[in-house]
């Protein structure tokens, strides 16, 4: 693969290791409401699409349960006085985002996560390093449409050619697709290599140093 000048970068299962925190808050709003709670494999198979998909993955009857709403309102309150409880980056994310910005590369962050704990959780781990972090909002589309990687590509002044992102699941692969950029897709996340194959993955990273070889 050649030289990229922009790295457009997932959130959870890429540079920060959150299932704890998800599944914590998600089974918090699961007890509240009294539903049966959900182990942290079958959360890690929920993820991926945003907040308001892991709740409608989560509960009976999906977006058609009357509570629908107030769950995800409460899974919301919830993991944004909680996303620090146990999340932190992968090993490597860090010294592999400082070799990349010290080699004058553009970083960015877009993520299917709630815009405000995207933004938190960028400004506490990733504030010297990335200068973009877009999340789901009301306003955009998240992904696997383009509009949220395109809009940090237009913040960053980025040239397509130049561009990569960097996810960890099918929802990525997808959405660097319906971009017309290249893909790399980690394997230290919340899905397995076998699956992403299956989804359209090509190029494989096991460790973030390999990332700046690209």
């Amino acid at each position: 693969m050649k030289q990229f000048d922009t790295y457009i970068f997932d959130l959870d299962g890429t540079l920060l290791y959150t299932l704890d925190d998800l599944t914590a808050s998600t089974n918090h709003a699961m007890r509240k409401f009294g539903f049966a709670e959900h182990t942290k494999e079958e959360v890690r198979l929920m993820v991926g699409n945003g907040i308001r998909k892991l709740i409608e993955r989560a509960i009976p009857e999906g977006v058609n349960n009357p509570q629908y709403e107030d769950i995800y309102s409460e899974f919301v309150s919830y993991y944004l006085k909680h996303d620090l409880d146990t999340t932190r980056p992968y090993p490597g994310v860090m010294q592999m985002l400082k070799t990349l910005k010290e080699r004058g590369k553009q970083l960015a962050v877009v993520s299917n996560k709630y815009c405000k704990a995207t933004e938190n959780l960028c400004r506490t781990f990733f504030a010297e390093y990335i200068s973009v972090a877009i999340g789901e909002s009301s306003n955009i589309r998240k992904k696997p449409a383009p509009d949220t990687v395109l809009a940090a590509m237009n913040k960053l002044g980025a040239d397509k050619a130049t561009t990569v992102y960097i996810g960890d699941s099918e929802v990525d692969i997808a959405t660097a697709r319906n971009c017309g950029i290249p893909c790399v897709s980690v394997l230290w996340g919340f899905r397995d290599k076998d699956f992403l194959i299956q989804n359209g993955g090509t190029v494989f990273i096991e460790q973030p140093e390999q990332l700046i070889c690209f």
